[in-house]
């Protein structure tokens, strides 16, 4: 249902509801709430869910690793391309046919969830390492690099400044990762803006990985670098910005640590 759901497909919740009474036995009310259980894994995972089961946080822990497990069976299920129909993947780029993006606030104290509920998500997406998962998925991370290069030309170009727009790069595709930035580009006055990108299919507050390098490039290059988060990647992406310093956004934690033999 969801993939029909995000690719625009007709499909009916009662029918695959009733459906389920048949097969497992349990009420109408029951198999809601339980996909009420799902959104909510979903949502910690760093995934959509289906729009009208609003996620319900009281579930059973085996229902994290059920939700899990039916992921990593489906791994191309975290690809963007492989949750459009059939004519959507055959045809014109979805990147490429609506690339201004409206750039949104970032996430505040005061639009956080309830503390129980953010504990959970947090939970969920330390355990299973979703901000990893995301930086490693190459097949999430271009698009969305995509969209941003087409994003900041098509920005440029509406400002009057075309001769800026031609000249944005994407630099980790036209010259490897490692230089602390995905895009290099330009705000309306002239001044660069050295871009990194961090995608996810989830909602908002969904954790992501940033490097050393990354981190040191932002320190080094203050007034012109900036992280760009774009979230609900796979629906309908949006957007925010954070400027250094990082800390001052988000909590940042060390996730590897260098071993070495002593002599």
């Amino acid at each position: 249902m969801l993939a029909d759901d995000e690719a625009g497909r007709l499909y009916s919740k009662a029918e695959h509801n009733r459906r389920l009474q048949e097969a497992i036995g349990r009420p109408r009310g029951s198999i809601e709430y339980k996909h009420q259980n799902i959104s909510a894994v979903l949502k910690g995972l760093g995934e959509d869910w289906i729009p009208g089961y609003k996620p319900a946080f009281n579930y059973q822990r085996s229902l994290e690793d059920a939700v899990a497990r039916r992921l990593s069976a489906h791994p191309a299920w975290l690809s963007p391309e492989t949750r459009l129909s059939p004519s959507e993947t055959t045809g014109p780029s979805r990147v490429r046919e609506a690339p201004i993006l409206w750039i949104g606030p970032p996430p505040t104290l005061s639009n956080a969830p309830p503390p129980d509920e953010l504990e959970k998500m947090q939970h969920i997406a330390r355990r299973f390492d979703v901000a990893e998962r995301d930086a490693r998925n190459r097949a999430l991370g271009r698009p969305g690099e995509e969209r941003i290069v087409l994003h900041e030309r098509s920005s440029l170009t509406a400002a009057g400044r075309d001769d800026l727009a031609q000249r944005v790069r994407w630099v980790s595709d036209q010259d490897g990762d490692g230089t602390g930035y995905d895009i290099a580009s330009f705000d309306a006055d002239g001044r660069p803006r050295l871009i990194e990108v961090k995608t996810t299919n989830g909602w908002e507050r969904t954790p992501f990985h940033i490097s050393r390098n990354e981190l040191l490039v932002a320190e080094e290059r203050r007034r012109d670098w900036c992280l760009v988060r774009l979230w609900n990647f796979a629906r309908e992406p949006r957007a925010f910005e954070l400027r250094p310093p990082l800390d001052a956004h988000v909590s940042l934690m060390p996730t590897s640590f260098q071993a070495s033999f002593d002599a």
